[in-house]
């Protein structure tokens, strides 16, 4: 017989058998780190570690504190300098010039505390005293002009990077200072000790993971057994993790923590070590809300807009209500016959859950329907309309504009919004939504890699349950959507927050877990060590009725690698779609190989291509295959 062509469509089919994988498609049916390019695998670019310092460039290398949620780079006006905004679940940094500066606003400030410190001898546990504290359990706060107490520098005390508190009492608190003291003292400290609140429990902030509701009023109307409060032990609703939204106004940011109150960075103001403040305390402030969902800037009218946001004169947050400001002025909210502000309820959902500004309107997204909100001027500045319903988003982050498209995941299925809004053809969404934790589901977020036309979702997955040494997991895989080709991929890798090249940088980063940043399509490695790229094949039947056995002798591989590249393969039969797979291989595959010979017979055969090394980079084309007919069976 000829040599049989291995073509295959891209993208990878999750959601039909293998069998028919092969025989419809043909398809690809597995893949990790490896995108689809002109129609074709190719192993995807490696990542480096970029190391900053926190609060000082003398101070170690560091990490943020708290799970980062999101961040955002842009390049400053007054002074040219580029800056990355990074809300993690518990803080807020301002990094430049890979220092990262604490920008996370205050709830207060007590000064002049009197010898407010106590240690014990041999414990790290510091107590600090101030009864008017206010303070929760997991808040952070920064001490300063703290002097040495009980063997405990005044270095360590006055850490400008601050401390968690692990212990709340009516009129103290205690820390871990992360030394011994050498001594006990029960009243240290110094005469004139300075301590920052940072905003915490009280105020939506602090919460890595979404927390189950309990009690009358969760959920659905008729959810449940009537009269009967949700417990523990039922299925639980999920109330929101903290989050952030980032929004740039000119090259100062506004800042919101969900449910929570809007803040101000000033760029040129302020400084890079001053901390965000509240919107509503700035000059000339009127009405601001002081409770809000997410926030966003319209294009090109400029007004600030809050979705989910607490009503004129009230304080209790209307999770329907959007609330815009005057235009070009962020801090008004008072509408008035002379200028833009307003506000428009939404009608069909519960929440609003994000809103994304496009080429001519903001797309307004509920956890049901989706809305279409568009600059008119005077006297009712925005009109609104319903767009669709029953497309409803599920996450803060989990929705991308694509020039002027907007793409999202929904509670089971994708979405694009192009003029209309469409479900979006996806060939593994039962396998992605079978393997995604809904009780993190709100942590899944999007990122965008314009240069390779892919747009991908993070997510929690099954594979990373809770458990007592991962008591809030973290997203850890990961599906992808090239949207130039409509072809899918999945794998598994953690990442926390992702930005796309910008004029700040020419390539994708991103943060992890942890805080580490990483510069994406980089090199060929995972940060120095090997990155484990595979694609696999469904079952092409060699004759296309499947009736006869055929011994497949040799294997003719046609890609693309550099010349340190180890290529493995892997051929496997099958007799019959529920037998036993026959797997030959690994073979190698150098930029060199011309052939490869093997014996396996078979009526279906697949291959899975794969490598684990730190230099490989490759792209794979049209595999041949030489067949001998071997009889009817």
């Amino acid at each position: 017989m000829p040599l049989k062509i291995l073509k295959f469509k891209p993208g990878v089919v999750k959601d039909i058998t293998e069998y028919a994988s092969g025989k419809n498609g043909p398809f690809f049916t597995d893949s990790n780190l490896v995108r689809f390019r002109n129609g074709y695998p190719t192993k995807i670019g490696g990542w480096e570690e970029e190391t900053y310092f926190l609060g000082t460039a003398t101070s170690t290398v560091g990490t943020v504190q708290g799970s980062p949620r999101k961040m955002i780079a842009w390049r400053g006006i007054s002074d040219g300098s580029d800056y990355i905004a990074v809300g993690t679940h518990s803080h807020v940094y301002i990094i430049k010039d890979n220092i990262a500066y604490d920008i996370t606003p205050l709830r207060k400030t007590s000064t002049n505390l009197s010898n407010p410190v106590a240690t014990s001898s041999g414990s790290s546990t510091v107590t600090i005293t101030d009864s008017s504290h206010g303070a929760s359990t997991g808040d952070f706060v920064v001490i300063e002009q703290a002097t040495a107490t009980g063997g405990i520098t005044a270095a360590t005390l006055n850490d400008i990077n601050g401390y968690q508190i692990t212990k709340v009492d009516n009129n103290s608190y205690t820390i871990d200072a992360g030394t011994n003291a050498s001594s006990t003292v029960s009243s240290g400290g110094g005469t004139a000790l300075d301590v920052k609140y940072l905003i915490g429990n009280a105020e939506n902030v602090g919460n890595q993971s979404a927390d189950p509701a309990l009690g009358w009023g969760v959920g659905a109307w008729g959810e449940g057994a009537w009269n009967e409060p949700r417990d523990g032990t039922s299925t639980t609703v999920s109330l929101e993790s903290t989050n952030w939204t980032l929004v740039l106004w000119g090259e100062d940011l506004i800042l919101n923590n969900r449910g929570g109150q809007l803040y101000y960075w000033d760029l040129s103001d302020s400084g890079i070590t001053t901390r965000a403040a509240l919107v509503s305390a700035e000059s000339g402030a009127s009405d601001v809300p002081a409770s809000n969902k997410t926030i966003t800037v319209s294009f090109p009218d400029r007004h600030l807009i809050a979705g989910g946001c607490s009503p004129l004169g009230a304080t209790t947050a209307d999770p329907m209500l959007v609330r815009f400001s005057n235009q070009e002025d962020f801090v008004t909210f008072t509408p008035t016959a002379t200028n833009t502000s307003g506000d428009q309820r939404l009608e069909v959902g519960t929440k609003i859950i994000s809103m994304i500004p496009t080429k001519d309107e903001t797309f307004i997204q509920t956890d049901e329907a989706a809305y279409g909100m568009t600059f008119v001027g005077p006297p009712f500045t925005f009109s609104f309309r319903l767009l669709a319903v029953n497309c409803g988003a599920v996450a803060l982050h989990g929705s991308a504009n694509v020039d002027g498209d907007v793409y999202w995941i929904g509670k089971s299925n994708f979405f694009v919004y192009n003029g209309a809004v469409q479900e979006l053809p996806c060939s593994v969404q039962h396998f992605v939504f079978d393997r995604l934790q809904q009780n993190f589901i709100d942590k899944t977020f999007v990122g965008h890699n314009k240069k390779f036309n892919e747009i991908t979702w993070f997510y929690v997955s099954t594979d990373n349950p809770v458990t007592g040494a991962n008591p809030e997991p973290e997203p850890d895989s990961y599906v992808t959507l090239n949207y130039a080709d409509g072809a899918w991929s999945i794998g598994t890798l953690q990442r926390n927050a992702w930005s796309d090249a910008t004029n700040v940088r020419n390539v994708p980063f991103a943060l992890d877990k942890d805080g580490k940043l990483y510069n994406h399509e980089t090199g060929t490695s995972d940060n120095g060590s090997a990155m484990s790229a595979h694609i696999e094949t469904g079952e092409v039947e060699i004759d296309s009725a499947g009736n006869n056995l055929f011994m497949v002798d040799k294997i003719i591989p046609d890609a693309t690698m550099s010349a340190n590249t180890n290529l493995y393969v892997e051929l496997k039969t099958r007799k019959y779609p529920k037998a036993t797979e026959i797997t030959k291989g690994p073979f190698t595959v150098t930029s060199t190989t011309e052939k490869i010979s093997t014996r396996a017979k078979g009526r279906q055969v697949s291959v899975k291509l794969y490598s684990t090394g730190t230099a490989d980079d490759w792209s794979l084309g049209d595999f041949r295959i030489n067949v001998d007919e071997d009889g009817l069976r």
